[in-house]
């Protein structure tokens, strides 16, 4: 093996600690926060020369924050796990080698100090989030995710503060839409429950309460139709060439597609709650988190912001291929 492959072998084992397609999952959760704070429509307006590129600059902070908060989780994550992933998955990063715990452990450092600083360029209310989730993250890290009902509750948390910290790209609307955290929060405590069993199987009962929670976030997203008052263009707003009719009915197609792609392979792992049942079952809701947040986004800022945000989709499953999603 020449030195060239030796250094990609290096490389490569700090980009899979970070799991580069869960933090496109990531991504998706700040532009439907983003949506549900009503800047979803500077993407129309650019289109229609309404506005300028610098009106995206408070997204980009919080894409960049968000790479941290999660990279940086998911970092510390392998940190924690280090001698039990010797036992049972030794091929990891860190057990393999390949990236030194102390070197993890600082990459996860760094990772949450970029976020952190990321967010304080937008407002401190996404400081305050971006904290909460760094604590949160490293909470379930060392603890909580050994906890059957306190670590899929902590990990949901995670998630729903990460949507709440795109939201924060105007802070006066987290505190009209801070419901919408529970949406990621039941999704995410299903697919964490469920992933207990990944390793040695699980028990049917675990995998029936999964599929329950998935039902009940399918429900959520339809019925938040008739409850909120889904606008793609906030009151005052006027945006050339576009109709803001219909963006509850958007959800629709997206909302199917949701439940075609998790269901089936939910209901599947709770029938025969085998570890390779259980892992795609967790891979699949992992990534459909997107088609989760595209639902959502398509009802706050219509159609097309719910296809871009979809477009995400795709890169997750490229990243999938090459790196461990699990």
């Amino acid at each position: 093996m020449n030195v060239a492959s030796l250094n990609f072998q290096h490389w490569r084992g700090y980009l899979e600690l970070m799991r580069p397609a869960n933090i496109v999952t990531a991504w998706a959760d700040i532009l439907v926060g983003f949506a549900a704070s009503g800047s979803g429509v500077i993407f129309a307006q650019l289109l229609n020369g309404q506005a300028t590129a610098t009106s995206l600059i408070p997204l980009a902070w919080l894409l960049l924050a968000t790479t941290g908060l999660y990279g940086g989780g998911i970092v510390f994550n392998d940190v924690f796990d280090a001698e039990l992933d010797q036992k049972e998955r030794p091929s990891r990063p860190i057990p393999s080698g390949r990236v030194s715990r102390q070197n993890a452990a600082l990459l996860g450092s760094i990772l949450f100090a970029i976020a952190i600083v990321a967010a304080f360029q937008v407002s401190w209310l996404s400081v305050i989030l971006a904290l909460v989730i760094t604590f949160a993250a490293l909470l379930y890290d060392s603890l909580a995710k050994h906890h059957p009902f306190f670590g899929p509750l902590n990990m949901g948390l995670c998630r729903g503060s990460n949507l709440l910290l795109g939201v924060s790209a105007v802070p006066a609307i987290v505190w009209e839409r801070w419901y919408l955290a529970l949406i990621p929060v039941l999704y995410i405590a299903a697919i964490t429950a469920i992933s207990q069993g990944e390793v040695h199987g699980g028990k049917k009962i675990t995998g029936i309460v999964a599929v329950l929670l998935i039902a009940i976030v399918l429900t959520a997203v339809v019925a938040l139709g008739f409850f909120v008052e889904y606008s793609a263009y906030p009151k005052g707003v006027v945006v050339r060439g576009a109709s803001p009719i219909g963006e509850d009915i958007a959800t629709l197609p997206f909302a199917a597609l949701l439940a075609v792609r998790i269901l089936p392979n939910f209901i599947q792992a709770a029938r025969d709650p085998v570890p390779e049942k259980i892992r795609n079952a967790v891979k699949v809701g992992v990534l459909s988190l997107i088609i989760l947040d595209a639902t959502v986004a398509a009802g706050f800022a219509g159609l097309s912001y719910g296809l871009l945000v979809l477009i995400l989709l795709p890169i997750s499953m490229s990243f999938a291929k090459i790196f461990a999603v699990t």
